[in-house]
Parts: structure tokens; C-alpha cells; sequence
């Protein structure tokens, strides 16, 4: 038996809650892993919360990440005791995933754990910081370079914003961090952001073409932001969009694209190639600073991770929730 965040849903509702859970019940997969950690994302908040058409099946365990070590593997690359990491994929959403104690799991999905880190570590860098990072990768191969100017991050106080300051800061780039939390600023700051905007100036509907100010941003928050900032991006400047937090929407134009040479970067990070996974993995181990992770997570049990599930929605969390599943 093990303990497992299980989502039901019948005529009266959806829930969430902890259940223990026979292994005979886990579904098809080739590795089934012991897994140490997990972490709450966006995406699990909207699962857990029923507040997003993110569950495709019932019942269903989210999570859309884990670390943790083989159990048990008919999979080529992976043996019994190896230490391993899962981002996206669908796990937590078509397939059981990481909030439990167990998962069995397509190999394929899997990569090693990268060397230097432990499996509490990388749980507090999860999906937020790998997609933050695949965004830093974007925007360098467009020819983002610190010398061009201030680069803008939206959504700052996120999983993703905090990592992709974090990590442009240390690259040497002008960050400026947009929010709309006055109180979070000193942490912002911390973090690396030179300078903090409001998030209003972004999320209001605006003109097709602003004055011109970024040199790249990445955005996770989407509809009129988005819009917003691609109408102010400089000349062939780039924005690497991988969140929708305020919308699905675009309400935009597309005079940033064909009158400035603006490129918008679409970051998904849910399919990635392994290699693209690998290289963002080996670039968090050597690009970002490990000692502020204490700063961007917390963490919590398996038994609270219902409860912090509805905060998140709320806003009012700040950064990283890692999920010890085994208290």
C-alpha cells in the first residue's frame, strides 16, 4: 500500500483527497519508481482545485513532477536503484502521477537525476525552473545578449518568474520584475531584478504598438500582458511566451511582428525532446545559484498539499512548493 493525492469526480462533484492506494492499482508503465518528492505547479492547483479542465480521466493522481529512485524497470536505460526526474508529459493529467508515493511510468518520460542534485533539490527547481530555463535558452539563441538592454519578467513572483530572474540575473542581465505585490519586492530584489514595475501597467487592454523598452522578456501570464509586452518590445527583440495564467487570449496585434521584427518564442515543456530536457538540466547545474532555492521554495507534506493547492490559486503563494509525499 501507499499514500496517494487522488482526484474523483461523480454527480456531486469533484475532490481531492489523501487515499491509500494498492500497487496493483497503478497504471500501465514499463519503470515504477519510489518516488521522494514531488512539487504543486499551476497546473496541479487547477487539477486539484477542479478549477481548470486539466484532468482528462477519473480518478486521477496529479502531480506533473517527481524525483525519486527505480523500484522496479523493464526499460533499457534505467535499473533498479536509479535515481531519475519526470517533467510533464501528461503525468498528473492523463496518466497517475508524482503525488504519491509511487508512479509507474513510461521510461521513455524519464531522465536521469543530473549530477549535483538531490531529488529535493530538483523538485524545487521542478517544471518552473526547467521551463524558466528553456526560455533563457530561447532567448539567447535569438540573439538576446545582456548588452541590449532591460529584459522583463512577468508573472515575477511565480515558479517560472522567480527562476527565470534568478537565472538571467546571473547571466548578467538588466531585470525588471513585474508584480503586483508591493510586499514581495525585497524579494524580488534578492532574487536579481534591478528594478520592479506594477503588474497593471501590463494587464490592461493596450495600443498595438508602445514605446519601445524591452530587449526580450519571458512571459507566463499571457492575454493583455502578453500583448502589452510584445507592443513594447524593441526592434527584433524576442519574448519567450510559455504561461497563460491571465488568459488564453491573445488581444494583440500584429504590428510588433511585421513593423518591429518582434519574434514571439512559444516554450512548451510538457513534450520537450529528452535532449532539450537534458541540456536545460545541465544548465540549471551550472547557471543558477543553488543557495536560493532556500529563498524561492517551501515545503510541505503530502497531507497538506490538498490545502496549499487552493492558496496557490489564490495568489498568494510565493515561488516553489516542493511535496515531501512520504509525511
Amino acid at each position: 500500500m501507499f499514500n496517494a493525492i487522488v482526484i474523483d469526480k461523480d454527480e456531486q462533484g469533484q475532490r481531492a483527497a489523501v487515499q491509500a492506494l494498492d500497487e496493483s492499482q497503478l497504471p500501465a508503465g514499463d519503470v515504477t519508481i519510489d518516488v521522494a518528492y514531488s512539487t504543486l505547479n499551476y497546473k496541479d492547483g487547477l487539477a486539484i482545485t477542479g478549477k481548470g479542465p486539466v484532468v482528462r480521466s477519473f480518478p486521477m493522481v496529479p502531480g506533473i513532477d517527481l524525483a525519486g529512485t527505480v523500484h522496479s524497470s523493464e526499460h533499457p536505460d534505467f535499473k533498479v536503484g536509479d535515481a531519475v526526474l519526470l517533467n510533464g508529459w501528461g503525468v498528473g493529467e492523463g496518466h497517475w502521477g508524482g503525488l504519491a508515493q509511487k508512479a509507474r511510468l513510461n521510461g521513455d518520460w524519464l531522465i536521469p537525476l543530473p549530477k549535483g542534485f538531490t531529488a529535493a533539490e530538483a523538485m524545487a527547481i521542478g517544471t518552473a525552473g526547467y521551463t524558466a530555463m528553456l526560455c533563457v535558452i530561447a532567448l539567447e539563441r535569438h540573439g538576446v545578449t545582456p548588452d541590449q538592454g532591460e529584459v522583463l519578467v512577468t508573472g515575477a513572483n511565480g515558479g517560472v518568474g522567480s527562476f527565470a530572474i534568478a537565472l538571467l540575473a546571473k547571466l548578467g542581465y538588466h531585470v525588471v520584475a513585474s508584480t503586483g505585490r508591493s510586499s514581495e519586492h525585497e524579494y524580488l530584489k534578492r532574487l536579481g531584478a534591478r528594478d520592479i514595475i506594477d503588474r497593471e501597467s501590463l494587464s490592461a487592454p493596450g495600443k498595438p504598438l508602445g514605446k519601445e523598452r524591452w530587449a526580450g522578456a519571458v512571459d507566463s501570464v499571457g492575454s493583455h500582458t502578453l500583448a502589452n509586452v510584445c507592443a513594447t518590445t524593441r526592434y527584433h527583440g524576442a519574448v519567450a511566451a510559455c504561461g497563460l495564467a491571465q488568459g488564453m487570449d491573445f488581444p494583440g496585434s500584429v504590428a510588433p511582428f511585421i513593423l518591429r521584427g518582434v519574434s514571439l518564442l512559444g516554450i512548451d515543456s510538457v513534450k520537450r525532446p529528452k535532449a532539450d530536457r537534458i541540456e536545460a538540466w545541465n544548465r540549471l547545474a551550472h547557471d543558477l545559484d543553488r543557495d536560493l532555492l532556500a529563498v524561492i521554495s517551501q515545503e510541505v507534506g503530502l497531507s497538506q498539499a490538498v490545502q496549499m493547492a487552493d492558496q496557490l490559486m489564490t495568489g498568494s503563494v510565493r515561488g516553489r512548493v516542493v511535496v515531501d509525499v512520504n509525511r
